[in-house]
């Protein structure tokens, strides 16, 4: 679902005001900025998928991102020096000129209402989408793929299967 093009969005001008609870632009008044006679702003659509990432993490609830083959290779990742799991991981995109589409695949805490973290989870991501970038934020789907138990102390970190035990001598 994701497009390796650069696609057009543009900030909110400088004359839009956020409100003071840091509420994003209305769809009717950040569709009016994209092309201004000063010039265009284009998002990339890894920027968008990172500010979903990102919004999306912040909420408790949520443990991890992408399927299990994902996040083994995101464990990988992360214990090679340097390296660091993608805040991409397990978010797809689709960028227009006006509006966006989210896509998130999900790990939830065992315990946590599904149906109130979703809520959460769209709520601030269509929040910080909206007024980082401008856009309208026309939907976010998620998908949950696994839940994640207390007993799973390390659910997330890929370990090297045992050595089997030789069956002669």
């Amino acid at each position: 679902m994701t497009t390796p093009s650069n696609t057009s969005a543009t900030m909110p001008s400088s004359g839009s005001s956020v409100g003071s609870a840091g509420s994003a632009l209305s769809p009717s008044s950040a569709g009016g900025g994209l092309d201004t006679s000063e010039g265009k702003t284009t998002i990339a659509d890894a920027v968008v998928s990172k500010i979903a990432g990102l919004a999306a993490r912040e909420v408790p609830g949520v443990y991890g991102f992408g399927g299990s083959a994902a996040r083994a290779f995101g464990a990988i990742t992360e214990r090679i020096p340097g390296g660091r799991a993608s805040s991409t991981q397990g978010v797809s995109v689709e960028v227009g000129e006006r509006q966006a589409a989210i896509d998130l695949t999900i790990v939830v805490e065992y315990g946590v209402a599904i149906a109130d973290l979703a809520r959460a989870i769209r709520r601030n991501v269509i929040g910080a989408i909206e007024q980082m970038t401008g856009l309208e934020v026309v939907e976010v789907n998620l998908n949950v793929v696994d839940l994640h138990l207390p007993s799973d102390d390390s659910s997330s970190d890929y370990q090297a299967p045992a050595p089997a035990p030789n069956r002669v001598q």
